[in-house]
């Protein structure tokens, strides 16, 4: 495997586990505003990142590479309403979209079209990450202020559940 490319898979598995811990922090106030249904969907999004976390993880060693694991940041995100989380998970999402365009980028510079193979799932994935998070966003602005519509949407996300990816490496 290149070089570069390795290194940068590294680097995205310590990228992913640390949008586990924004997702956990974002479940973390929505359970201090009462909201249960907000905290499951970001604890069930945290278990998804750990997933990606993994599958980049268990693709480094399939293919001979070493992982290094890294300290994990400490989230920074200011959360001063129940819109601000959501809007944060967008730019948080886009970010993570920009990352895995650039190992895509660095794996066909040098024609690694196995690594290319596997980031089409992760491509896929974050465009249905985006996608949510936008939903997400439009569903509170439009019923969040509404006592009985936030009810039912946070009633919606509570029903949420972890699925893990069937993506082979």
């Amino acid at each position: 495997m290149d070089s570069k490319v390795a290194k940068l898979i590294n680097e995205q598995v310590n990228k992913e586990f640390y949008s586990a811990y924004l997702y956990l922090d974002f479940a973390n106030y929505y359970a201090q505003a009462g909201l249960d249904g907000f905290e499951n969907w970001y604890k069930v999004q945290a278990q998804e990142e750990m997933d990606h976390a993994m599958l980049f993880y268990q693709y480094l060693h399939n293919n001979g590479e070493k992982v290094t694991l890294e300290a994990i940041a400490k989230p920074d995100i200011e959360l001063n309403d129940n819109l601000a989380p959501l809007k944060a998970g967008l730019e948080h999402e886009k970010y993570v979209t920009s990352l895995i365009n650039d190992i895509y980028d660095a794996a066909f510079a040098v024609k690694d079209f196995r690594t290319m193979q596997m980031l089409d799932w992760f491509v896929k994935e974050q465009g249905e990450e985006e996608k949510n998070a936008e939903d997400m966003i439009t569903k509170f602005e439009l019923f969040g202020s509404d006592p009985k519509g936030l009810y039912m949407l946070n009633s919606e996300l509570a029903s949420r559940v972890h699925s893990a990816p069937s993506l082979v490496l």
